[in-house]
């Protein structure tokens, strides 16, 4: 079993955590990582874009010259694309960006960027994540005591509470997810994860 160091508020080490080698040692699988971090942006994309093309464009519903005798080109509508405020052509429609990955691909994905993270020494476990006020002292004292205040620091935690919610929200390299929602987009993104004991467990569970 791998382990790690269990830290209490105070950077303290008070014991050592076991931790599943089949979820937090594996060989990474970087192509199915990559194609999970990819899949997760695309998700995060509106894909509201849209404009009007010939037919969507109001008026211009008549030649605005005849055929012959003008000397003219001729033209069929001042709707179309050559025209100032015709439609647009080859026009952006709103579409649905979002991509599906099979649940095995998936959790291959999520233990491949929890590897990464322990076998660069990215990763903090601590007893507890709680504070006895709502300030964002709080938060910026434990960052100092664990020496990542410089990092982008993600937290995963088993609840969240509110002083923890209130104590973080105003630093903006700080960022609180529950266990249950982790995710490889997070992960990747931050420097440093630090997780409680019991976040640990339900991620366990979950990727069993």
């Amino acid at each position: 079993m791998k382990k790690i160091d269990l830290l209490n508020l105070k950077g303290e080490k008070v014991n050592e955590l076991k931790l599943n080698e089949e979820i937090f040692s594996i060989t990474p699988n970087d192509k199915v990582l990559y194609d999970a971090i990819i899949l997760a942006r695309a998700s995060l994309r509106q894909g509201t874009h849209s404009t009007k093309n010939r037919s969507e464009v109001s008026g211009g519903g008549r030649k605005p010259w005849r055929q012959k005798g003008t000397g003219h080109a001729r033209q069929g509508s001042i709707r179309a694309v050559q025209w100032v405020g015709g439609g647009r052509y080859g026009t952006p429609v709103p579409r649905d960006y979002s991509k599906k990955q099979n649940r095995k691909e998936r959790r291959l994905a999520l233990k491949s960027a929890l590897s990464h993270k322990f076998n660069d020494n990215e990763v903090i476990v601590m007893e507890e994540l709680s504070f006895t006020t709502p300030k964002t002292k709080e938060m910026i004292t434990l960052l100092n005591t664990l020496k990542i205040a410089d990092k982008k620091v993600l937290f995963v935690v088993e609840d969240f509470t509110e002083n923890v919610i209130l104590a973080s929200r105003n630093i903006p390299n700080v960022a609180l997810i529950a266990a249950n929602e982790l995710n490889v987009l997070d992960l990747v993104n931050s420097d440093v994860v630090v997780f409680t004991s019991e976040a640990i467990k339900k991620i366990e569970e979950a990727l069993k």
